[in-house]
C-alpha cells in the first residue's frame, strides 16, 4: 500500500471530529494497510486517519513492537493519571509532557467487523488516548496546560515545517479544540 502524507498542524482536518466506519470492505482495509505503512515509515507509535486527510473513525498503532487497529473505538479511562513525554507525527519534533490515564480499555471493531477490546496501560495506554483523540479533532496541545501550551506554540510558529506549509501556500488554521482538555476524554 502507498505511504501517504501525514497532515501537519493547521490543517483542518486535524481539528474535525471524524464520522463512524459503516462500511467494512476492502476500501477499509486499504485504509488500514495505508495507515499502518505510513506510521512505521514515518516512524511513529500510532496514527489515525485524520491524520492522512481521512475524515472516519480509523487509527492504527505500534507499542512494545505489536501493531494494532481499532475502528469505531469507545474509550474507557481509568481514574489514575500518568504524566509523560508525547509527541505527534503532525506536530514534527515537539515533544511536551501530557497527562493521560493511566489504564485505558478500548473497545471497537478490527477492520472485517468483528468486535475487539484492546487494554492498555503506561505508554499504549497513551497511544490509545492520544490516537482516540485524533478521532474527536482534538491534539495533544490541547491537554497542555497554558504554559506549556504557550511554549509549544511558539515553538511550533518558529520551526521549519510550520513556516515551509506559509511559504507554500497553506496557511495553518489555528484555534483552540472546542474539545474538554488537560488529561481526560470526557
Amino acid at each position: 500500500m502507498p505511504i501517504q502524507e501525514i497532515r501537519l498542524f493547521g490543517d483542518p482536518v486535524l481539528i474535525t471530529k471524524a464520522v463512524p466506519v459503516v462500511d467494512f470492505d476492502k476500501e477499509l482495509r486499504n485504509l488500514v494497510a495505508d495507515l499502518t505503512e505510513t506510521m512505521l515509515d514515518a516512524p511513529g507509535a500510532g496514527l489515525a486517519a485524520p491524520q492522512i486527510g481521512v475524515g472516519l473513525r480509523v487509527f492504527t498503532w505500534h507499542v512494545d513492537d505489536v501493531l494494532g487497529h481499532l475502528i469505531n473505538p469507545v474509550l474507557t479511562l481509568g481514574e489514575e493519571i500518568q504524566e509523560g513525554e508525547e509527541g505527534c507525527l503532525s506536530f514534527p519534533e515537539l515533544r511536551y509532557d501530557t497527562p493521560r490515564s493511566l489504564n485505558a480499555v478500548a473497545r471497537g471493531f478490527n477492520m472485517f467487523g468483528e468486535p475487539i477490546v484492546v487494554e492498555g496501560t503506561e505508554f499504549l495506554a497513551r497511544a490509545l488516548q492520544h490516537e482516540n483523540d485524533h478521532l474527536d479533532g482534538i491534539l495533544f496541545i490541547d491537554r497542555l496546560s497554558a504554559l506549556d501550551r504557550k511554549s509549544a506554540m511558539k515553538e511550533i510558529r518558529e520551526s521549519e515545517w510550520f513556516n515551509l506549509e506559509i511559504e507554500n501556500g497553506r496557511t495553518p488554521t489555528i484555534k483552540d479544540s472546542p474539545h474538554g482538555m488537560f488529561g481526560r476524554n470526557i
